[in-house]
């Protein structure tokens, strides 16, 4: 279900004409910088003067730091476009600065603030400032560091709800400063206060914070990739009115006028309004958070947004309107990327031919758009794996330092390593280029394996002589260093500037990037013979093809499902390492019952068997238990194993060990608890193939006398008291048939 919103209050022309002007500025960082949200907001109702300092523009709910008060003329004027005076000392020196000012921009600020000044108040028909005034507690989250801070001010509110939507209804509100020593409600600024229609926990008002805040970080990222339009997120906090029975909450924001446009939803809806930047937005946070999180539900007023929601992997956090890899899924199902996605080097989504037929409306809305590109664009990439495994701290770092994208990557220590920026020049911009957006017809096949070579210890399986119950062993994986994986600092002084840039250029191979191919190139790349798991893009197609299978996607009720579409997303899924797609297609190749895609069939085919084995092969070694015993009994029996395969009880006997041995869940998390196929049934059966040998592998009476009494004394346990003395009988023959040792 697409989660409803709230129609919003719109947004003042004095925010427009700033935007505007904003954008007229030479080489400025944006205003979202100057004051990040992980910082206590700063109160808004500041003075400047005209002098030749030093400028700074802050949000509009920033509310971090004091700066004198100077100026009685301009006292409105200042606080009305959120413009601070800062002054030039250590003890107040500010990390995000507009640069001086010259004549020119000096002229068009006055500008900016003269009309501002003439504007008056969209409310004053209300008489809000004869309400009573409350003492009420704010509570503000700070997203850097992770903390909550409460404070009280003065505010005056409406009774009577004045907009509402499906889920929350808004009253409007006036707020003292608290940099102000008097009561001057005529210089108050408008606000809105929302509360949900329908009770909820009162923790759901400070989970909405949280996301708002958090949304707010990952839009002043995209901002400092240089995007043709920078976006805002509007920083929102709780107010607790103390004094009112029951202690009730609200959410607080600015009033803001004008056209208020949903862009996308958090179910895959896109807007019919020609805009770039929103969609390009959310595929940016996908691919910058390397695969952990999109925001969408981008609504707002132009490129000042509210109450996004963020879809995480792990689909925990964030409220019920995080739907995890299945809101992935419907966001990428419906984008099309656009000139903006194209110059920050996002790489498109793969689809069947029939979901792209389905986005050439909004393809061709798009060439429309009034978007201009910009030659300072920096190109996306993803975090490297330290960076990834802690994105709060990567985003935080960035934030304070005020960086750009290429000019730093985060090392392990926590210091800025060396770049360049990411022009489409670059290396690494090049390397990014190797991704590509055409759906394969070739599929991942399994890893070539060395198995029982003789002499070869490192890359052949062996059974120990000594009879130890660890029979068999997997061999090692190479171990290797790539900047952002070590616990060496990059910037420790051993390595040089040389280094540190093929460090970098390693870590950008390892973005990711929409496409399978880079996915899959990824896993290849991996030293461990186990390439499957992990992979989030891979889920997304795995969702994609269940999606399908529904009929998500149909337009009218008597549509037929795309099944073609969701085959070619569990192929997709497949290549990414996905274990439940890679068991399913092979199950569909074997012509086996599946658990998805039940109705879907494989045409019959000389391959088909030979495909089947490999994904089988592919689900066994990522840990799939049923698949290590389906294995077992093909290379013992040889039925099942296709053209290019033969009877090998070498295979056998490994598959049957393994299976033994495994206690831990597989990588979809899942574990056979043996009922199907107890330990003992397995143990009698890699007995079997040891005591009679053959099909390359040596017999061994001894070792088969051993296995046997495993089993019976496993049987005895599982109260198969019968079965238990078959298999003590049939180690007393094999020990029997043992040839004693010349003397």
């Amino acid at each position: 279900m697409e989660k409803a919103k709230d129609t919003e209050p719109q947004v003042s022309q004095k925010l427009k004409d700033i935007c505007q002007f904003w954008n007229t500025l030479p080489n400025t960082q944006p205003h979202m910088e100057s004051s990040p949200s992980g910082e206590a907001p700063v109160e808004e109702d500041e003075d400047i003067d005209d002098s030749s300092m030093d400028l700074i523009l802050l949000p509009l709910t920033d509310e971090n730091c004091k700066s004198e008060m100077i100026g009685k003329d301009n006292e409105d004027s200042a606080a009305s476009i959120g413009v601070n005076k800062i002054e030039s000392t250590q003890t107040a020196k500010p990390r995000f600065f507009l640069g001086k000012c010259t004549s020119q921009q000096k002229l068009q600020w006055t500008a900016a603030i003269n009309k501002a000044k003439k504007m008056e108040d969209p409310w004053s028909d209300f008489s809000l400032n004869g309400l009573e005034t409350e003492v009420v507690k704010r509570h503000r989250y700070s997203a850097l560091r992770k903390k909550w801070t409460t404070d009280e001010v003065k505010v005056k509110m409406e009774d009577n709800v004045f907009n509402q939507g499906a889920m929350r209804e808004c009253f409007r509100l006036k707020k003292l400063s608290n940099f102000y020593h008097h009561d001057n409600w005529q210089r108050a600024h408008n606000y809105v206060a929302k509360s949900y229609i329908h009770p909820v926990e009162r923790g759901v008002y400070f989970q909405d914070v949280k996301l708002q805040n958090d949304a707010k970080l990952w839009g002043e990222e995209y901002n400092r990739h240089c995007p043709p339009k920078k976006i805002d997120i509007m920083q929102m906090c709780v107010l607790e009115f103390v004094d009112r029975k029951g202690s009730p909450l609200f959410h607080l924001e600015h009033f803001i006028e004008g056209e208020y446009v949903k862009y996308n939803s958090n179910s895959g809806f896109v807007s019919e309004a020609v805009r770039c930047t929103p969609q390009a937005f959310s595929h940016f946070t996908f691919e910058r958070s390397g695969h952990q999180l999109i925001v969408v539900d981008i609504q707002g007023v132009g490129d000042l947004w509210t109450d996004p929601q963020i879809h995480s992997a792990d689909g925990t956090d964030y409220g019920d309107g995080n739907l995890g890899t299945k809101g992935m899924a419907l966001f990428f199902h419906s984008h099309a990327c656009n000139r903006i996605c194209e110059r920050l080097g996002l790489t498109s989504f793969d689809l069947d031919s029939n979901e792209q037929r389905d986005q050439r409306k909004f393809v061709e809305m798009q060439k429309h758009s009034a978007t201009c590109l910009r030659d300072t664009t920096e190109i996306c990439m993803s975090p490297t794996a330290f960076e990834a495994s802690n994105l709060h701290r990567f985003l935080r770092q960035r934030t304070c330092s005020g960086g750009s994208m290429g000019s730093m990557t985060m090392s392990p220590g926590g210091d800025e390593g060396l770049g360049s920026p990411m022009s489409q020049d670059s290396d690494c911009f090049f390397l990014r280029q190797r991704c590509v957006s055409e759906p394969s017809t070739e599929y991942m096949s399994p890893a070539s394996r060395q198995r029982f070579q003789s002499g070869d210890s490192d890359g052949s399986r062996h059974r120990l002589q000594s009879g130890d119950s660890d029979s068999y062993y997997l061999p090692t994986s190479r171990s290797r260093t790539v900047s952002g994986d070590s616990d060496t600092d990059s910037g420790s002084g051993t390595s040089t500037r040389e280094e540190e840039r093929i460090q970098y250029l390693m870590a950008m191979m390892k973005s990711r990037p929409a496409c399978v191919e880079h996915e899959v190139e990824l896993r290849e790349m991996r030293d461990s013979e186990t390439k499957t798991g992990g992979s989030i893009l891979g889920q997304i197609h795995l969702d994609l093809a269940k999606y399908h299978e529904l009929g998500r996607f149909k337009v009218a009720e008597q549509d037929e499902c795309d099944m073609g579409a969701a085959v070619l997303h569990l192929k997709q899924a497949a290549r990414c390492g996905v274990l439940e797609a890679i068991l399913t297609l092979a199950k569909m190749y074997f012509g086996l019952p599946t658990d998805i895609l039940v109705n879907v069939r494989v045409e019959d085919g000389p391959d088909n068997v030979d495909q089947g084995v490999d994904f089988m092969l592919q689900a066994a070694e990522a840990g799939d238990r049923s698949a290590m015993i389906y294995m077992a009994k093909a290379f013992q029996s040889g039925n099942g194993l296709g053209r290019i395969r033969s009877t090998d009880w070498k295979e056998a006997a490994y598959w049957y060990d393994l299976a033994i041995k495994t206690e831990d869940p597989d990588e979809n998390g899942d574990f056979d608890a043996t009922m199907d196929h107890p330990v003992y049934q397995l143990q009698a059966a890699q007995a079997e193939v040891w005591r009679s040998g053959g099909y390359g592998l040596e017999k061994d009476q001894s070792y088969a006398g051993e296995l046997y009494t495993s089993a019976a004394e496993a049987a005895m346990s599982a109260m198969k008291g019968r079965l238990a003395n078959k298999y003590y009988a049939l180690a007393e023959e094999c020990w029997a048939e043992v040839e004693e040792p010349e003397e």
